[in-house]
């Protein structure tokens, strides 16, 4: 039903928190938190922006970023004393400090701790060669094999002088391309090539020393560069001047060097006697600021010097292009080979996947699992051609299985997925689409959790270029792209993936129990080791950067913060959330990615998914929380199914409905929660659908059928409806819930013959008209009210009435009244809620129409109420006709009060 209500400013008066007279709660002390102060009251006709809650000013703002740092911030936002979990925040926030300083004695900041990736796995160097770089600590010999060699275990491995192992356990291995037959080396081993941009250009067939000699006589000025001449003088006198004419000439007879600190102040007593000006351009200690150039004191000479530029064009102009290349050289690694890397441990031979591989066949049949080198010639790499879409203040997320997006029983492809879910994505009015199961895994049936390489798009569904494809198709209608991350665990497998890599068992993981899921049988990161953390941050700025994906949901939290991977019972208590069970270098792993990622892609977002609802999940990491964008609601969904399998309806209270769809008290940004009725764990993990719940047993001509679909029709909406709209700024749906897929999902195991019967979408249901395509319209239009009305988006509801002994339910989420009657049997003709805003109401979105499966007893056209003023109370209150399970949300227009 919809409601126009027509009224002028003068009729908005500001309710307070007490100001319920007229609305009945069944357990009123419960009830207390849904009574919304006054800051979330805003007349419909203030113009003004209204200071959010700890919102700096901007003299806060101009303060230093130390001050600005609150380790507790997070209790003193929610209100909440608690001396042990605030202890453990400013002792957390003391070890992130110290894990910084960790880091940064090896990488110079932590952009460049996140950028692993582009110097680790396989890639191509511009001097005709292809570097390989892995990690194992644990290895005494490491090479690359594969069919490019035979699988030779010695023809491509780590040499002397080639970082063949350092302290840190990273291996290098070079890969010569082979010189053509009748062709002749380069006369310098640095002459670079241009593979990949202007592949066909930049072959202008100057030579290194025609290019040189040209700097010296356009650039350099006489005297300044004697390279091409003789390309030692310039070590050899500057070694003459620091060790003189008679200085050490092996090793041995160099011996070890003084520090800086100590040679400098030799130097300073052996020139004690010179002028202050002597010293000037020191740099130790001095704490000036040095510009190079007043190091000349001609002011001609000094511009001279400013005007110049670093003489890359000079050395640029020595590339040879791609063509050049191909002609002279054959490819040492070819793009497709087959590739593993073979390490010489203390317990034997291994072969392994590389743990940085991009793209990987989990089951070669007959064969171990393998790598394929990925290095398509420009011609056949994919181009992107859009943006990232701007993004929306409201999130209507639909989440997807590649794999299981098709109606035939089979494994569908990322070009199936991209030519026809997309499409249907955007007719039905969401604007993100969320995909699991995209990185690689050997196990189908495990729906892509037990990740197996992290670097690696499923070979199952296509190539890294049909993935770029997709995402960037996405793009171009308006959808965000977010993808599953697995970093919580890692698949157990040896052959494949990360157990047992180098021959330890503690090289990415724990060892002994601590390192093992207790149910799951997977394994769990040692987050508080600098490579793990490379490893890990680098794989999500890989996806962001080689993938131009929007957005990560983080998926179970809880597995990794506990020692007892969530597996324990939680109360609620903050002690649960500080005491010896958490896992302290987890928290902090998660507040680096979620730092890094917002600081290298600022329109990123970042999602939680945890079940024990850490408190501050949302929170800025400088005021003690994790620092994601949004957290997802995990109990709605449990709540409903609960409801639908063990609660008779009659039963159903209305007072958990709401206390379980606001969210948890311990979280302060309740707008930044993601709900949703039903998620695909339910249907793939043995159980059912609401579809499946609702519609499964029906037999289609039986008398009682009519109202059974109609009873499973009236539900299925009311509790989308009220799920989509209590909450925060986001709702999220997976794929075919939306039309009440009746079959769960099943993938292919050895319990069901390994078939794919059930592992797809029905999308057949939704062509002819009945029950299934009445529910799509629904939901079409349910997302329709976001989009144009921006419903999400409004703040946080105002919840007014609740109702256990009625089982009606009223909240206003900015200008629309929303009602849901839960009630299976009773209706009620004139039933009384309060309202804030006086004048008429018209309904705009009726579960009970006809177009949705309902009996359409309101007619939306003719049915307006008006509000009506309470005399003693000075409220304002409505008066409407609500049938038994049936809801409609109501707006209002500002024109003059009739």
């Amino acid at each position: 039903m919809f409601f126009t209500l027509t009224a002028s400013p003068q009729y908005f008066p500001l309710l307070s928190n007490n100001s319920y007279p007229n609305f009945h709660f069944k357990n009123k002390p419960q009830f207390q938190k849904l009574k919304l102060s006054n800051k979330w009251r805003c007349s419909a006709s203030s113009k003004q922006p209204r200071k959010q809650q700890n919102q700096p000013s901007k003299k806060e703002e101009s303060s230093t970023s130390e001050k600005r740092n609150d380790p507790i911030g997070v209790l003193t936002r929610l209100g909440i004393t608690h001396k042990a979990f605030s202890q453990f925040l400013r002792e957390r926030h003391k070890a992130l400090k110290d894990r910084k300083e960790e880091i940064f004695e090896r990488y110079m900041n932590l952009k460049e701790l996140a950028s692993g990736h582009e110097l680790m796995g396989m890639h191509r160097n511009p001097q005709h060669r292809i570097d390989f770089m892995e990690w194992a600590p644990g290895a005494r010999y490491c090479a690359v094999v594969g069919d490019f060699n035979d699988w030779s275990p010695t023809e491509n491995s780590a040499k002397e002088g080639h970082l063949g192992h350092d302290d840190y356990g990273y291996w290098f291995v070079i890969l010569d391309d082979k010189l053509r037959d009748g062709e002749e080396a380069d006369d310098l081993y640095f002459q670079q090539y241009n593979y990949v941009d202007d592949y066909d250009k930049g072959d202008s067939g100057v030579t290194v020393h025609e290019a040189f000699q040209r700097a010296n006589d356009e650039y350099w000025e006489p005297g300044e560069d004697r390279y091409v001449k003789n390309r030692f003088e310039m070590a050899s006198k500057l070694y003459e001047q620091i060790f003189g004419p008679n200085g050490p000439q092996t090793m041995e007879e160099l011996e070890d060097i003084p520090d800086a600190e100590t040679r400098y102040k030799a130097y300073k007593e052996k020139h004690k006697d010179k002028p202050p000006e002597f010293f000037r351009y020191d740099v130790i200690d001095s704490g000036k600021d040095i510009d190079i150039f007043d190091v000349v004191t001609d002011p001609v000479s000094q511009e001279k010097f400013r005007k110049k530029k670093p003489p890359l064009a000079y050395w640029f102009e020595t590339r040879k292009g791609r063509k050049a290349w191909l002609k002279k050289y054959t490819p040492c690694l070819p793009h497709g080979s087959k590739y593993r890397v073979f390490f010489n441990t203390p317990e034997g031979p291994l072969e392994r996947v590389p743990a940085w591989a991009t793209y990987v066949l989990p089951e070669v049949e007959g064969n171990q699992p393998c790598a394929v080198h990925w290095e398509p010639p420009p011609e056949s790499s994919y181009k992107w051609r859009n943006n990232h879409p701007k993004v929306p203040k409201s999130l209507r997320i639909y989440e997807c299985h590649v794999g299981i997006s098709g109606l035939e029983p089979k494994i569908t492809s990322f070009n199936d997925f991209t030519e026809k879910s997309l499409p249907f994505i955007k007719e039905l009015g969401y604007n993100a689409v969320q995909l699991f199961g995209v990185v690689e895994h050997k196990d189908y049936f495990t729906a892509g959790y037990r990740v197996t390489n992290m670097y690696a798009v499923s070979s199952r569904y296509g190539t890294p270029e049909d993935f770029k494809r997709l995402v960037d198709e996405a793009h171009g209608l308006g959808l965000l792209v977010f993808l599953d991350i697995v970093h919580s665990y890692s698949a157990a497998d040896e052959m494949i993936g990360l157990s047992h890599f180098d021959g330890t068992n503690d090289c990415y993981f724990h060892t002994g129990k601590r390192g093992h899921h207790k149910y799951w049988g997977t394994r769990m990161f040692k987050y508080g080791d600098v490579d793990v953390l490379q490893y890990l941050l680098s794989n999500l700025n890989w996806w962001a950067e080689e993938y131009q994906i929007d957005g990560f949901h983080f998926h179970s939290l809880s597995s990794m913060i506990y020692t007892h991977n969530g597996f324990a019972t939680f109360t609620g208590e903050l002690e649960e959330y500080c005491n010896r069970y958490v896992d302290r270098d987890a928290l902090l792993y998660l507040i680096l990615a979620n730092d890094i990622l917002h600081a290298l892609h600022p329109n990123i977002i970042t999602i939680a998914e945890d079940a024990t609802y850490y408190p501050g999940l949302c929170m800025p990491t400088s005021q003690g929380g994790l620092g994601f964008d949004y957290y997802t609601n995990l109990s709605a969904s449990e709540m409903w199914l609960s409801f639908l399998d063990n609660v008779p309806d009659n039963e159903w209270k209305m007072s958990k409905i709401v206390t379980t769809l606001i969210g948890n008290k311990l979280q302060a940004d309740t707008d930044k929660m993601i709900l949703y009725a039903e998620n695909h764990h339910q249907s793939i993990s043995g159980g059912q659908s609401f579809g499946e719940i609702l519609f499964g047993n029906i037999e289609e001509h039986s008398p009682e059928a009519t109202e059974l679909l109609l009873r499973g029709s009236s539900l299925h909406k009311l509790i989308r409806l009220i799920t989509s709209t209590i909450g925060g700024r986001a709702y999220l749906n997976f794929m075919g819930n939306e039309f009440g897929h009746p079959k769960k999902v099943e993938f292919p195991t050895a319990s069901n013959n390994f078939s794919l019967e059930l592992a797809n979408r029905r999308w057949d249901l939704i062509t002819d008209k009945g029950i299934y395509s009445d529910l799509l319209s629904f939901d079409k239009d349910m997302m329709k009210l976001d989009q144009t009305e921006r419903v999400m988006s409004r703040g946080l509801p105002s919840v007014h009435h609740v109702n256990d002994d009625t089982m009606v339910i009223s909240y206003m989420r900015g200008p629309f009244l929303f009602m849901f009657n839960f009630h299976p049997t009773n209706s009620y003709e004139k039933y009384s809620v309060g309202v804030e805003e006086a004048g008429e109401y018209q309904i705009i979105l009726n579960t009970d129409e006809k177009k949705y499966g309902g009996r359409g007893i309101l007619k939306s056209e003719q049915y307006l109420q008006r509000s009506i003023r309470k005399r003693l109370a000075l409220t304002l209150f409505i008066s409407v006709a609500l049938s038994e399970r049936s809801t409609f949300p109501s707006i209002y227009w500002f024109t003059a009060f009739c």
